[in-house]
């Protein structure tokens, strides 16, 4: 063999520079099976450590690209946009915004993943509808694409098979929050779909992998550069992530928070990044009329009725849309209450987003089985008004061992003032290519 991998780890434990031509036989043998996960998870462990350099980045993003197949969608005529957002606890964007911007023209073919630590996964939350399949081979993805100019699905068996076996290990090996990682896996499966343009969502706060502006402007920058350098027009928004999105966390929770918002309703931050982003995904397909036509398609309920096609179209049963309350719900309930009257100045993602995961809502190691049921509602978020004893969240759990652990955590997510905080901003900057 041209290296070993125990010779690369060292490397790059020791702060060394892969070459190209070793990256491209380590990430071939890890698809293939001969590196084995623990070896892969080593060298993950190094490159949240040590980090890459711009050419490690480059040659890593390839080789992971080529990994399998690449989408040639070329006979679907219109523009092929795509959205991806880098993670956040309640973050369910994806599922409102694929069916309304389809609606008016926008072919979306919208390849998401699962929960990853302590943030939801979009293909769970799909998943507790009944029958839902996000498992297409590439031809069912193509049909349901053309047919409905949408499609949610998770990575099929052949397209970048690299990354889909290295997401599910940096989950379990606590290397997700690594810029290189996490660039190199969402553009890897992002330009092997065959895009013509792509929106990423940027999280930054509390309850983002990059915690810092500064850290998620670096990762905003690297993953346009890299759709720039692949001829996909990528723009990126960096949106705000101290506080969950909505008032809902836990998949079946926000399954049908989606729905809400596809009716008309739903929280306003919520309808507000789901416009902003549609906005984004509208001009990089080059269709005119702005959020004005994204009202219009949910007024007059063609966002909705694409959604239903397009679960019936994956095997779910579409009365689930129509009757959101039959989702799957939990045995038990808790609430949250304020032990003091004031306004709300903290409410932390993070640590409602943990404690959602330990209920049950996420994993926390591969093997793992979501309870879809378990949900946390929020009574009040930043610059609410309180008074002692009101409720702040209310819990859905099955567990009462688990919820009997997290209660207090729970409860220390909240602080209070005597004034009212300033509103956070949602969308703190577009970063696109120059």
């Amino acid at each position: 063999m041209a290296f070993t991998a125990v010779e690369l780890i060292e490397a790059k434990r020791d702060g060394r520079e892969l070459s190209p031509d070793a990256i491209e036989w380590l990430i071939e043998m890890y698809t293939d099976g001969v590196v084995p996960d623990y070896q892969m998870a080593a060298m993950a462990m190094a490159i949240y450590i040590n980090g890459m350099s711009a050419a490690e980045l480059a040659a890593w993003t390839s080789a992971m690209l080529h990994s399998g197949e690449v989408f040639d969608l070329s006979d679907i005529g219109a523009a092929k946009v795509d959205k991806h957002s880098t993670g956040g606890v309640g973050d369910k964007i994806s599922i409102p915004l694929a069916p309304l911007v389809a609606s008016v023209g926008v072919v979306v073919p919208m390849m998401s993943g699962r929960g990853l630590g302590h943030t939801g996964g979009t293909l769970d939350k799909l998943e507790t509808i009944p029958g839902f399949t996000t498992r297409l081979d590439p031809d069912r993805f193509r049909e349901v694409l053309s047919t409905h100019g949408m499609v949610f699905a998770g990575q099929t068996e052949t397209l970048v098979p690299a990354d889909r076996k290295l997401y599910a290990l940096r989950d379990a090996t606590a290397t997700v929050p690594s810029l290189p990682l996490i660039s190199s896996s969402i553009m890897s499966k992002k330009l092997a779909e065959g895009l013509d343009g792509l929106v990423l969502d940027v999280k930054t706060g509390t309850g983002a992998f990059m915690k810092d502006l500064e850290g998620s402007r670096l990762l905003a920058r690297t993953m346009v550069d890299i759709g720039s350098k692949h001829g996909v027009r990528t723009i990126a928004l960096i949106t705000g992530m101290d506080q969950p999105l909505g008032r809902e966390v836990g998949n079946a929770n926000e399954m049908t928070e989606s729905i809400e918002v596809l009716r008309g309703h739903g929280p306003t931050d919520v309808i507000e990044l789901t416009m902003a982003l549609g906005e984004v995904m509208m001009e990089l397909a080059g269709i005119d009329g702005g959020r004005a036509a994204l009202e219009d398609a949910i007024d007059s309920g063609k966002a909705l009725q694409k959604l239903i096609d397009v679960t019936t179209a994956q095997g779910g049963d579409p009365s689930f849309i129509e009757h959101p309350g039959e989702l799957p719900k939990c045995s038990e309930e808790a609430v949250v209450a304020a032990p003091a009257a004031g306004f709300v100045t903290r409410c932390d993602a993070l640590t409602i987003g943990v404690v959602a995961t330990r209920l049950g809502a996420g994993r926390e190691h591969q093997e793992d089985i979501i309870d879809p049921g378990v949900g946390i509602t929020l009574e009040a978020k930043v610059g609410d008004r309180v008074e002692a004893g009101q409720t702040l969240a209310r819990v859905a759990y099955n567990d009462v061992a688990r919820w009997h652990a997290q209660q207090e955590s729970l409860a220390s997510a909240w602080t209070f003032a005597d004034s009212r905080p300033e509103s956070p901003d949602l969308v703190i900057e577009r970063i696109e290519a120059s």
